[in-house]
């Protein structure tokens, strides 16, 4: 995977740290990366998120949210998706410049369906990078005031929708540094 990392490093530019020296990361540079090495894997948490917004979603139009976290997972085990994610995650922790401190493995803290997509999270040694795949955009009912990962919105009114097909992948994929 080193070589493939290289050859987008040179053909994107993407600036590296050694890992002992990680304190600001370009978040750019791991989206960019995700959508030119992982275009597959993020369409299919789109995919996968889209047919469990529809199934969590009732009559009225409020959404479960548990229930829609639940069937991404299970949407990505089914696509064969949900195993490769730890990889993608190192993957992303290469691009700058770190190493995670342990192995990850497709579960908690690694690896999380969210009511909006995927999370991964991995430490490094000095900070925290989490990449977000936001496959679901979420609409506040009348009440408001609920977020997305508070269980309690299924008595708000939230409805979780697909983002519209033509959205780039860029724009579902969230990256932050907690350094």
């Amino acid at each position: 995977m080193r070589s493939v990392v290289k050859r987008l490093e040179r053909y994107y530019m993407f600036p590296r740290r050694v890992a002992t020296g990680v304190t600001d990361v370009d978040t750019n540079a791991v989206r960019s990366f995700l959508v030119a090495a992982h275009a597959d894997v993020v369409e299919t948490v789109r995919d996968c998120a889209a047919v469990s917004a529809t199934t969590g979603t009732d009559a009225t139009g409020r959404s479960d949210t548990s229930a829609v976290r639940r069937g991404i997972e299970t949407e990505l085990r089914d696509a064969g998706v949900w195993d490769r994610l730890p990889t993608v995650l190192v993957d992303c922790v290469e691009v700058v410049g770190g190493r995670l401190r342990a192995t990850p493995v497709a579960a908690p803290p690694y690896v999380a369906p969210t009511a909006t997509g995927v999370v991964l999270r991995g430490t490094l040694e000095r900070g925290r990078l989490v990449v977000a795949v936001d496959a679901l955009a979420v609409e506040r009912g009348d009440e408001g005031g609920a977020t997305a990962e508070r269980e309690d919105e299924r008595t708000t009114g939230v409805t979780l929708r697909p983002r519209p097909p033509d959205t780039p992948l860029a724009e579902l994929i969230r990256v932050e540094w907690r350094g």
